[in-house]
């Protein structure tokens, strides 16, 4: 078997693949539009004598952790024909992405999983999960009066995104969105938009959405402060005459929308979304702001990791008054360590969506009682969320 990169002029070997693998078919005139964007670079494919038996794409992301701005590789369309399946080509190409990806310096890799056993498997852990929303008309927010207006058809992509980045920077996980991810992946065609500026005329939140057999689909909604929220739920809620409901999906998981309404009783949905997965522990940990300790600043942690052997082992794990940490390999084995778990457990503590306390109590991270104190004192909270699919 032989893993490399695609070539141009292997598209149509791979669009068969995606068509067959997610069981949809693309019209002649969409496939040819497909075919303009390939990036056949981002294509990984597993081959035997010449013939593409398995593939997955590497994607070049950007993801906010703290504020700042992290290199991630997103995976993506993972297939392999049925009669190559359990023959380990997928796993190979998992394990070689990681290395391009630890070579790229994406210090951390996401996927949405077919199947979450699978992939955690490999290292990749559960990072995130989303509300999803059934709202009946008469258990819409209220109206209300405020100061500012509601804009329609508003798609000027630098006031969203501006209102975006504001948003999405404040939980762990999100995309750092470019121009051409607004153009291909967020906004269509299809789809509505409306902008609530403030009195004097700044913009401070917007809504994404559709209306879809007398349903407002609200594909995203973002609000810088009350005052917005209030005001573009006021625009959503006079279509109530054309509606029978409203339907919100992608909701970050510390929403409180059912609480603020008249009547929170509606349908609602958490649903368990992306996995994340650490793809050099040294590289981000020493990017990663802890929380200043003054004692028991030196920590022994056993990370296991055996597709990214870089990760695998014993570390002395550092950090300053400041909350500045280094990672340092040395020779011992897992019975030295004060702290133990595998690198998903690390991934889903590092970006925060489970705290060391509660994954100790459940057997994820073993350590001293003292130690685990520790960490749970440097660890800074912090949430998740993901508004995006690839």
């Amino acid at each position: 078997m032989v893993i490399r990169q695609l070539r141009s002029e292997e598209f149509d070997a791979s669009m068969n693949l995606s068509e067959y693998a997610f069981q949809y078919k693309l019209p002649s005139e969409k496939r040819a539009s497909v075919k303009e964007r390939f990036k056949p670079e981002q294509v990984w494919g597993a081959f035997e004598d010449g013939i593409l038996e398995a593939k997955l794409t590497i994607i070049p992301f950007q993801v906010y952790i703290q504020g700042r701005v992290v290199p991630m590789g997103g995976i993506a369309g993972v297939a392999t024909w049925p009669e190559n399946r359990r023959q380990g080509h997928v796993a190979n190409l998992l394990s070689h992405a990681l290395h391009t990806m630890n070579e790229a310096g994406q210090t951390l890799s996401f996927l949405h999983p077919f199947l979450i056993p699978f992939y955690r498997k490999f290292g990749w852990e559960v990072y995130c999960e989303y509300k999803k929303y059934s709202i009946p008309v008469a258990k819409f927010p209220k109206k209300v009066e405020v100061e500012g207006k509601v804009k329609r058809d508003i798609k000027d992509i630098e006031i969203l995104d501006s209102l975006y980045t504001r948003f999405a920077v404040s939980y762990n996980g999100t995309l750092k969105r470019d121009l051409d991810w607004w153009e291909n992946s967020v906004l269509d065609d299809e789809g509505k938009s409306a902008v609530f500026y403030s009195k004097s005329g700044e913009p401070e939140g917007y809504v994404l959405y559709k209306i879809e057999n007398r349903e407002l689909v609200i594909d995203e909604f973002v609000f810088l402060n009350e005052q917005a929220r209030q005001g573009l739920w006021t625009f959503l809620a006079n279509h109530d005459s054309m509606v029978t409901g409203a339907s919100l999906k992608l909701v970050p998981s510390d929403d409180m929308l059912p609480f603020l309404l008249p009547d929170p009783r509606i349908e609602q949905e958490n649903y368990p979304y992306f996995m994340g997965r650490i793809v050099n522990a040294k590289s981000f940990i020493e990017t990663y702001a802890f929380r200043g300790n003054s004692t028991q600043k030196k920590q022994l942690i056993y990370i296991d990791d055996k597709y990214a052997t870089w990760n695998d082992g014993l570390w002395e794990w550092n950090i300053s008054n400041e909350g500045s940490a280094t990672l340092t390999r040395v020779e011992g084995d897992r019975a030295e360590a004060d702290l133990s778990c595998d690198i998903g457990t690390l991934t889903t503590l590092m970006l925060g969506y489970k705290r060391p306390a509660e994954l100790a109590r459940y057997g994820h991270i073993s350590g001293h009682s003292a130690v685990l104190e520790w960490f749970e004192e440097i660890l800074p909270q912090a949430q998740t969320a993901l508004f995006d699919h690839f």
